[in-house]
């Protein structure tokens, strides 16, 4: 196969996968973005986090609420956990990298908050900690995972969505969570603004 095929092939693989996936998370999209809208509603706020690219979904996620979207309106609460070197470095050399992410939460989260968790795999062991430590501060979470669902699916309780984008390959994961959150912040805005 020369490389433009190969090319034409991942734009049929992305866009096949939104295609077969889109049925089954519609329906969960619309209850997190209900729930996120209901949090901010209450001067509450949303907390997110991942490692690598999930990071830079955690992040992409948290400028849309603070700056807009699509639409004009004022700035929405949100964190990501992600972009403080100076926090992250700390907490990992004092105790270690899998706490990166719950000591914040611990620290910040409230029980009105959500948390946005963000793993491909759902076996990130960092993100399996911020997840118990939202559950401790009685916040919902909101997890993005990939594959199964891994350990993730495992600690989520009836309060919590699940927005598994069912796959085995990272990179196809990754381009529907980058759907799932325009998506997240298009349904925000219509619940806030109208359409």
């Amino acid at each position: 196969m020369d490389i433009e095929e190969r090319i034409k092939q991942h734009f049929n693989d992305s866009a096949s996968l939104k295609v077969n996936v889109r049925d089954t998370l519609s329906g969960p999209i619309a209850l997190a973005a209900h729930l996120i809208v209901e949090t901010l509603m209450r001067d509450a706020k949303i907390l997110s986090c991942g490692n690598g690219g999930s990071a830079g979904d955690a992040q992409h996620f948290s400028s849309e609420m603070l700056n807009r979207f699509e639409q004009e309106r004022p700035g929405l609460a949100a964190m990501a956990l992600t972009t403080d070197t100076s926090t992250i470095t700390s907490i990992s050399n004092d105790y270690s990298f899998d706490q990166i992410f719950s000591k914040q939460v611990r620290a910040l989260g409230q029980s009105q908050d959500i948390l946005l968790a963000i793993s491909t795999s759902g076996n990130s062991k960092n993100i399996i900690e911020a997840i118990g430590a939202a559950h401790e501060r009685n916040m919902r979470v909101i997890a993005m995972t990939g594959r199964k669902g891994g350990q993730i699916a495992e600690l989520l309780n009836e309060n919590d969505v699940h927005l598994c984008v069912a796959s085995n390959s990272t990179a196809r994961i990754q381009e529907v969570h980058l759907l799932i959150i325009h998506c997240l912040c298009d349904a925000i805005d219509c619940e806030l603004l109208g359409s």
